[in-house]
């Protein structure tokens, strides 16, 4: 007869260790709140000033928890200047998501599914039946929950994923007419280079560019390094998350540019593809990441300059 260790799903010694010590330093009600509210921060990162601010507490009191999540390594120090940031560290935001919302892997209700498909129906009258709508708005979800392990607003940017593929669709089977040319950027977990090379190319082109960003295999939050880099060039993430590859968003893209992805883009005739090796952001200090951002910056530019749109920043 088996015994109970033979089960593979079974935890070893150190990840049980690993996981009774994120509870220990999560075992206070207001590292909880300050977790919280560092996660849901418009870049992913908070000052020990604003969270003190936020819950009215006193910054030495607040200087407390957060040192000691960090001395975890549950929160990541970065200088800026005079400033110092706190973050989540990267590879402890599935960890620490999954533990502030034990319950957000539940099913969507049924009503919130039906409501974004019925508001979507009416923004694509004409173009696509309710049943499609339905059928997209449905995937999407699906698709966000379980391949990106999306679990935060999941009803939200569900409604903004499946408005997405629907225009994607629409532009591939030329529903819609085509004013500007559609660039799709590629990468593993959709949470680094693909999101700097969107950002910094929507600041660049404005809205002479239609650009997309997908994951072979997404993570559940852009990388705050990467939120951070962007931010000390002046460039915002404008709300982007990781989003799993589709099939229509590839087929309405004029130019696909894959990072690191391998083969997990499908090849369409009369598309562009280009394949820019870039190190991965994830686990780069913020330093590295730098790099990174600025050898995109630099790609970014000349592919504007190759499809004859000058930069306008």
């Amino acid at each position: 007869m088996p015994s109970l260790g033979d089960s593979p799903a079974s935890l070893d010694r150190d990840a049980a260790e690993q996981i009774a010590r994120t509870l220990k330093a999560m075992a206070d009600p207001t590292r909880i709140q300050l977790l919280s509210l560092i996660l849901d921060s418009a870049d992913g990162r908070a000052l020990v000033g604003q969270l003190a601010d936020e819950l009215r507490l006193s910054q030495p009191t607040v200087s407390h928890h957060v040192r000691v999540m960090a001395e975890e390594g549950l929160l990541e120090r970065s200088r800026d200047g005079r400033l110092v940031w706190y973050s989540v560290s990267p590879d402890r935001v599935d960890e620490v998501s999954e533990l502030l919302n034990p319950v957000s892997s539940a099913p969507t209700a049924p009503r919130v599914l039906e409501r974004i498909a019925s508001d979507l129906a009416l923004q694509f009258r004409g173009i696509f039946s309710t049943e499609t709508v339905d059928r997209y708005v449905r995937e999407s979800y699906e698709l966000l929950a379980r391949r990106a392990r999306i679990t935060r607003y999941l009803p939200s940017l569900t409604g903004r994923f499946a408005a997405d593929r629907l225009r994607a669709l629409a532009s591939a089977e030329d529903l819609l007419p085509r004013d500007a040319p559609e660039v799709l950027f590629v990468c593993v977990q959709n949470a680094g280079r693909s999101q700097l090379a969107a950002a910094i190319l929507r600041s660049l082109a404005g809205d002479r560019v239609r650009v997309r960003t997908a994951g072979s295999a997404p993570a559940e939050a852009v990388s705050p390094r990467v939120v951070a880099a962007l931010d000390e060039i002046g460039v915002p993430l404008a709300g982007e998350f990781p989003k799993p590859l589709t099939d229509e968003v590839v087929r309405a893209a004029d130019v696909v540019i894959t990072m690191g992805c391998g083969d997990a883009c499908p090849v369409y005739d009369g598309r562009r593809y280009l394949d820019w090796n870039l190190d991965d952001p994830s686990g780069l200090s913020l330093e590295g990441v730098r790099a990174v951002r600025d050898e995109v910056d630099r790609l970014v530019r000349a592919l504007l300059e190759q499809m004859d749109l000058p930069a306008v920043r």
